[in-house]
Parts: C-alpha cells; structure tokens; sequence
C-alpha cells in the first residue's frame, strides 16, 4: 500500500474495464476510484481519521492523490474533499464489515472458502484446466506459508502442475490478467517471484460495479445485488493436488480432462455422463474419449448410465471389469501404457540444467563485475615509486639494480637519457 500510495497503480493492479455509458473518461475515474478506496482501507486499517486522508491526498505529492488533486483543481476544494469523503466512508465501513484474518486459523478458514469457490467454478478447455491446476497448487503453497503472498518460481510450480514452464507462464499470464493474482515482485538469482493470491474472484458484468455517487442518481450501475451463474461444477482439488504431478495426468496422457473427471468422481462418485460434462466442466466429446481410457486402464467401471471410481482408483490400481482384464497396478505403469512414462523426470533434469546454467551465469556477471570495480592499471610510461631511487635513476624492485639510460622526468614519466 506504501508503494501504491507513493507511486501509484503502476502494474495497473485496479485497472478495470468500462462498462458504464457516457463520458470518455469513465475508466480513468474508475481507475482512480478503485485505487483511491485501497489507499482509504488500508489507512482505516492502520488508524488514520478522515481528515488526516484528505489532507495527505490532496496536499502531499503522491501519485495516488493525482486525481483528487485534479478535482480540486478543475472544480474546487469542496469537492475534491466530498470525493475523498466518500471514498473513506466506503471504505470504513467496508473494512469494518469484513472479519480481519488476525490468525492463523483465521486464514486457513478464508483458503477454505476459497478453495470451495475455485472447485464450484467452471473451467472450461484445456487452458481453463491449466489455470485450476495453477490454483490448485498455488493453495497448496499458500497453505504451507500461512499467507496469501507466496514465493515460487516458474520452474517449481511447473513441476508441481505437471507442465512445461511455458504453459506455466502463459497460465500466470492469464491469471494476472483476470486479476485473481498479483505479482508483488520478479524474485532474485537466489529466490522465486513473489505473488499473491486474490481471494475474491473480479465481477465481469456491469452489475457488480459501484460508482463515486453509489444508490445516487447517476449511480445506475450501482446495484447491490451480486449476480452470479449457477453452475453444477463439483470437483475434489486435495485429491487433483496429488494426482496433477504424476506422468499419467501429463498432455499426451489423460491430461488436465481426466484429472478433472477424477477429481469430480472423488467428490461425487456415480454419475452419469451429463453429470459429469457439468461437474468436470468437459465437452461431451472430451468426457467420453477420457472416460473411455479411464475404463481400459481399470480404474473407471461402467454400470448402467453411472459411472464410478474403483476402491483404490487414487492410488492408481484398478480392478478387472467387463471392459478391463488387466487393470493396471499403480500410476507409473497407467504412464507406461499411456506413453507419457518418464515426462516428470525429463522435465526436472531439464530445469535443473537450466538452473545450472543460470547460477553459472550469475556468478559470471559477479565477476565480470568485481573486475569493472578494481582499478585500472598504470599507463607503462608513467614512473612507479616501486621503480624509482631517491636520485631518480630506475631500478629493477627485485634485484635492486639500476637500469643504466633510464631516468624519470618531471612529468612522472620515463625517459631514456
């Protein structure tokens, strides 16, 4: 909040798209409203007054303040100071209606609703599989730290999603762009970035947006009533947490699609096949080519319309069924039938070159810049005192001898005399 008050939104953090009509500079006022009402909760949170915010927003040369500043400057003190106002009011009593994660236990409890949001939403395609598989072992992460900021680089939490770094990164990518993460920093030669997880998901219709003049006239889009799509996801992601690392769940494997089908049949075990186009958030195409595999490999069995998992699915062995008569013994050997046995281990050798490689190139720059700090050496003419006698004749500093015909000018330089 520090950073944001002093140099403002640079990574464009509470950017947000217009949906309102009228007036061309309705998303820069967002923008600046949204900004404005983070600066107001974090200072309720620390104990400032209201007056102590509009005078350090409008007086003090902070990037947050720029906005307020121009309305006083177009429209007066007045109301740059009622703008303020009800940005504080907003953001009091917003701050005072949330529950404080003072605890521990406090933000174990909010990962766990956010954790029920993440496996009731829809994740549709191969890339929306990806990004449950990034949140998943982004909560794991956060989990362990106690916190919703975190350190992991691109490269460990490839392995833990089991995928490439750049479907990794482009995965991140998304997330930032749909603000349910947020970069805090790039990391270091020795640590990974640091990140932060937002544990409301954005509203994307016009109807979850308020305005500066909120119930007023004006207001329009300043409904309170939160609307949201019902859907009939259901998905278990402790259990896609164990599985998502391991070569059967790889692209060429059963990939993101069965991991999901897993993991709904986990949470919810029988269903048929439209019940699990909607838990698993599958194409009816998608739900039959996985399940189809699922049944080869024994750990899926068909009966009727419903299908469910075997006893001991999650472990990776199977058990013969009608379309199964040798049902596989464990995850490695369900990777060696599918062909994608080995993917996880190539994967880390190939990170660990390429983390090789970086620390190689670190320690090269350290030294090239070690050698840029040391002094440069003496221009050969110039006369050393190490080389020089009293009377200014040379001599050699190991043997003391005199070298005849050389002496040293005034200048400080050698000369044959």
């Amino acid at each position: 909040m520090h950073k944001l008050l002093v140099h403002g939104d640079q990574d464009d953090a509470y950017a947000m798209g217009n949906l309102q009509r009228g007036g061309k500079n309705t998303a820069a006022s967002d923008h600046a409203w949204a900004m404005t009402r983070a600066v107001a909760a974090d200072a309720v949170r620390v104990g400032w007054n209201r007056a102590s915010f509009v005078q350090v927003m409008l007086e003090g040369p902070y990037r947050a303040g720029q906005h307020a500043r121009t309305l006083q400057h177009r429209r007066g003190y007045d109301k740059a100071a009622a703008w303020l106002q009800r940005a504080w009011d907003g953001a009091q009593q917003y701050v005072h209606s949330t529950d404080p994660l003072t605890t521990r236990q406090d933000f174990h409890a909010a990962l766990a609703a956010f954790r029920s949001r993440i496996e009731c939403s829809t994740w549709k395609g191969l890339a929306g599989k990806t990004d449950l598989r990034n949140l998943i072992a982004r909560m794991d992460i956060c989990s362990q730290a106690g916190s919703w900021d975190h350190t992991v680089s691109e490269r460990d939490l490839a392995e833990r999603m089991g995928c490439s770094r750049t479907t990794a990164h482009n995965s991140n990518q998304r997330l930032l762009k749909t603000k349910v993460l947020r970069q805090l920093d790039n990391g270091s030669p020795t640590e990974g970035a640091r990140w932060m997880l937002i544990s409301r998901f954005p509203s994307t219709t016009s109807q979850h947006w308020s305005t500066p003049k909120g119930p007023e006239a004006g207001g329009a889009m300043s409904g309170p009533a939160v609307r949201r799509a019902d859907t009939d996801a259901n998905l278990d992601s402790r259990s896609a947490s164990r599985l998502m690392h391991l070569d059967a769940f790889a692209h060429h494997g059963l990939g993101g699609s069965g991991l999901a089908i897993l993991a709904s049949l986990t949470a919810q075990d029988g269903q048929s096949l439209t019940e699990l186009q909607a838990s698993a958030s599958v194409s009816r195409p998608t739900a039959y080519r996985k399940l189809n595999r699922l049944k080869t490999l024994g750990l899926v069995r068909h009966e009727g319309e419903l299908y469910h998992l075997s006893p001991t699915a999650l472990e990776g062995i199977g058990e013969p069924t009608q379309h199964c008569t040798s049902p596989v013994a464990g995850w490695t050997e369900a990777a060696e039938r599918l062909g994608t046995a080995g993917t996880a281990e190539r994967r880390r050798r190939h990170h660990e070159v390429q983390r090789e490689h970086w620390r190689l190139e670190q320690v090269r720059i350290a030294e090239r810049r070690r050698a840029a700090q040391q002094p440069p050496l003496a221009h050969p003419a110039i006369a050393l005192p190490q080389y020089v006698r009293s009377d200014g004749c040379a001599v050699d500093p190991c043997t003391g001898e005199v070298i005849q015909g050389l002496y040293r000018a005034s200048d400080g330089c050698w000369i044959l005399g």
